[in-house]
């Protein structure tokens, strides 16, 4: 799993059919102290996850095995929206 910060969306009206009704999402990778790495992905959104969100996401094989992308040619998933992050015994994240 990776931490990640939704910065934007892409917009596919012409995909693989296996694709259709998924919202794909932009998301910059981010290290244990929410600073960007440089990284980004665009990942389906497993979870509803909004504009400047931190979340969790998985790629390659692990991408693959939620509900929304099970049997999906999807290389990257959204899977869940942080509340927090803790490190070190100090937190470094709390959702507003």
């Amino acid at each position: 799993m990776n931490l990640g910060r939704v910065v934007g969306t892409v917009v596919s009206t012409i995909k693989d059919e296996k694709l259709t009704g998924t919202k794909l999402q932009v998301v910059r990778q981010i290290d244990l102290t929410c600073k960007d790495t440089g990284a980004f992905v665009v990942a389906v959104d497993a979870v509803g996850a909004g504009p400047g969100e931190i979340v969790l996401y998985a790629s390659g094989s692990s991408a693959r095995q939620t509900t929304i992308t099970q049997d999906r040619p999807a290389d990257a998933v959204i899977m869940a929206i942080v509340d927090s992050i803790e490190v070190e015994g100090r937190e470094v994240y709390t959702k507003p």
